[in-house]
């Protein structure tokens, strides 16, 4: 045992104390001389204190030559032991008054500076001094200069105590430390620690046989494979988490898949289906619902190849399915499955509309809308949910199967799953904002909504402010320990991760086959009667009451009115799809929005010249990229919203690198694109004068401020967002598989013993 601990004392100590020694050499000369500095300083000051206690009796004395009273004054200076002498010199340079023990040599040669306040060291025989003089003057008559000399062996004496202390704190800390250190190690599982550390650099494999001490102990064999799978995991981890220099593509994001997931399954859950079969004069026609889900999720089901779950809405839906309600998309290239459920027009009215809609989404979005809580809507919202969750189920292959659930209309759906499918990796992102505690405790059923999400896995937001909103949520309704720096929330004995992933869209793969910007500009002016050189802006929302488009409008119209010469010259084309319009709200809304384009068209508009032109009708993606190349300017001017895909919309098809952004500060967009115009949308005459900056903008500046956004949207792509949740997934998933092993193995080995 002793010499086992002078090993480790060999180990451990002299490392150590070799590198304490090492600091403390360049540490203790470092506090010496700021000693010394500070030292000189503390004279200088005092220096001035006693030149200024001085210099009032040296006004009196000196013009009448009273020498016996000036060298009692010196005298009694003196008394300081740290003041060495005392000169006073006239204004030619001679000493008229000294102390006996003012230096000779030094004569008056400060006192010939022409500025006082003058201080130096001075090397003598007697060792350092410091010097000091000022001036004496007397109703503007220069009388000469005080000198004040200090004796500086003190700082000599203080910065040697100061090293031998340090010295003597380093080796103490270094004893210290030693000892703490050699009680751990000689505590520790010594074999295990060899055995984790051979593995960790490879080494196992390439011992084994040398001796019992350094091959792999028989009951760390079994964690060996995890053990190495964790640290490919971190590896990839730390390369790939945030890696914002190469450009994640869905080739990319199925290598992740295939590497990090090792094929597991991936199932989506959503209201809205990606694609609708829709029975028109033409026959069946596939539509893409104008949805910023839809638009960000769609590509990363692409790049998955896994199964889609969604309500079946579409009015051809029900021939276009199998038997088993499943059918392959996207139609012309069918790359991943969509499973429909169906749902009645009662279950739609309260799931949907009522719960959904008429309670968590003017909850969510703080946008001055009351929302309305009814019990039988959250009856059929808990009916619906569980039946999208069965679903899940039924359709999961694997008893661990990731899934990613979407958005507010399933907050129950995550611990629904998990009752069924407790090893399935459940990531639940929530597209919408969420409120403060205050806000959300007006739903009488918060309890229930936050126990539900908290059977995720990993609950994403997109801003870090609403991840800070639903740990103070929880904190406040549920008993539960949250960590809130590392975001963590453990509930009924599980683990929450709360993460912020801030979504984003799928960048234009080429171009090639698009018109250009010079030919939707002309095809778009040319439709509505506009001349070559009419300044364009374009908006492009769902017909909803939080995308500010009232807001817009207003703006528009006070454009208008403070810069009369865009008159004739300036439109804004609106494309709003219509949405939810069976609820009295969005009914009422639409009336409003109606109402103002009529009066602010009838006020500006002329012949055929309208200021605002709006098209509340479904256009597809490619009708409005056409319109967004098309336009000079983009209002996004929601009144509260999670991200806004639009804002970022608009930049990928600008490859002009023209056009400009104005955005409102409440999206989650301005938080990633401030070379946008950012703007309040209440404050309607700011939004007027960024829309008239935004039409009058230079192009070098367009160029500039549009290349930034760019370059980040393309980086920071809809793959970049599922792939760090993705990898995320896979490193729960692997560590939870780790941990299973390992307490599986512990079980197996307590038996042997017992």
């Amino acid at each position: 045992m002793p010499t086992r601990l002078f090993r480790l004392s060999l180990r451990f100590v002299l490392p150590l104390a070799l590198a304490l020694g090492l600091f403390a050499y360049a540490v203790v000369p470092l506090v010496d001389n700021l000693m010394v500095r500070w030292s000189v300083r503390d004279l200088d000051t005092k220096s001035q204190s006693l030149a200024n206690a001085l210099q009032e009796p040296l006004r009196e004395y000196v013009p009448e030559r009273a020498e016996r009273r000036i060298n009692q004054l010196f005298e009694r200076a003196l008394r300081d032991q740290r003041l060495y002498a005392i000169a006073f010199c006239d204004p030619a340079g001679a000493i008229l008054y000294k102390t006996p023990t003012y230096p000779q040599s030094l004569g008056c040669r400060l006192g010939q500076e022409e500025s006082s306040g003058k201080e130096s060291l001075v090397n003598f025989p007697q060792g350092p001094l410091h010097v000091s003089d000022s001036r004496l003057e007397s109703e503007g008559q220069n009388l000469g200069k005080l000198i004040l000399v200090h004796d500086m062996s003190f700082i000599e004496r203080r910065s040697a105590d100061t090293r031998k202390y340090g010295i003597l704190l380093f080796a103490l800390l270094a004893l210290v430390i030693s000892l703490i250190t050699v009680f751990v190690a000689h505590l520790s599982w010594r074999d295990w620690m060899a055995s984790v550390k051979s593995i960790l650099r490879g080494e196992s494999e390439a011992r084994e046989g040398k001796g019992p001490h350094l091959s792999t102990p028989p009951e760390i064999r079994p964690l060996e494979g995890d053990l190495r799978a964790l640290l490919h995991e971190l590896n990839v981890e730390r390369q790939t988490r945030d890696d914002a220099t190469h450009l994640w593509t869905p080739e990319k994001l199925r290598t992740l898949l295939h590497e990090e997931l090792s094929g597991d399954e991936v199932l989506v859950v959503s209201n809205r289906e990606p694609y609708m079969h829709m029975r028109t004069r033409n026959g069946i026609e596939v539509q893409r619902p104008a949805s910023g889900l839809i638009t960000a999720v769609e590509p990363v089901m692409r790049a998955c190849s896994g199964t889609w779950i969604a309500h079946g809405s579409g009015s051809a839906d029900k021939e276009s399915v199998d038997r088993n309600d499943r059918v392959a998309v996207p139609p012309s290239n069918p790359s991943y499955t969509l499973r429909r459920v169906w749902l009645t027009k009662e279950e739609e009215q309260g799931y949907y509309y009522g719960f959904a809609n008429e309670g968590l989404w003017p909850l969510c979005h703080i946008a001055h809308v009351r929302p309305v809580f009814r019990s039988s809507d959250w009856e059929q919202y808990e009916a619906v949910n569980q039946r999208f969750a069965d679903a899940v189920v039924r359709e999961a292959r694997t008893d661990d199967p990731v899934v990613l659930v979407q958005d507010y209309h399933f907050a129950l759906l995550p611990r629904m799953v998990r009752e069924q499918l407790p090893k399935a990796t459940i990531i639940t992102f929530w597209h919408i904002p969420w409120p403060n505690s205050e806000s959300f405790g007006i739903c009488p059923w918060r309890e229930e909504l936050l126990d539900g999400l908290l059977g995720s896995t990993i609950l994403g937001f997109h801003t870090p402010f609403h991840c800070k909103n639903f740990l103070e949520t929880v904190d406040r309704y549920l008993e539960a320990r949250i960590e809130h720096e590392s975001g963590t929330i453990s509930f009924g004995g599980k683990l929450t991760q709360v993460e912020q992933y801030p979504i984003s869209i799928a960048w234009p793969e080429s171009e090639a086959n698009l018109p250009t910007v010079a030919e939707c500009r002309a095809s778009v002016r040319a439709e509505h009667g506009m001349s070559d050189d009419h300044l364009l802006a374009v908006g492009v929302d769902r017909l909803d009451y939080t995308k500010g488009i009232i807001e817009r409008f207003q703006a528009v119209e006070r454009m208008l009115e403070l810069h009369p010469n865009l008159i004739g010259r300036f439109s804004m084309i609106q494309i709003a799809a219509p949405t939810r319009s069976s609820l009295d709200e969005y009914q009422n809304f639409e009336a409003r929005v109606r109402a103002l384009v009529q009066r602010i068209n009838s006020r500006f508009g002329t012949g055929n010249y309208l200021p605002i032109v709006l098209k509340a009708e479904h256009h597809g993606s490619d009708q409005v990229t056409r319109y967004f190349r098309a336009a000079e300017v983009c209002l996004v001017t929601s009144l509260h919203d999670g991200m806004n895909l639009v804002a970022k919309e608009f930049i990928a098809a600008r490859y002009d690198d023209r056009g400009v952004l104005v955005l409102s500060q409440f999206t989650g967009a301005a938080r990633e694109l401030p070379e946008a115009l950012v703007v309040n949308p209440y404050h309607i005459e700011q939004s007027a004068e960024a829309l008239y900056r935004a039409v009058t903008m230079p192009e070098i500046e367009q160029c500039e401020r549009m290349r930034s956004m760019r370059s980040l949207v393309r980086d920071f792509n809809i793959y970049r967002w599922a792939g760090r949740m993705l990898l995320d997934a896979a490193r729960l998933r692997q560590r939870e598989r780790v941990v299973t092993k390992i307490r599986s193995h512990s079980r197996k080995s307590l038996r042997r013993v017992v």
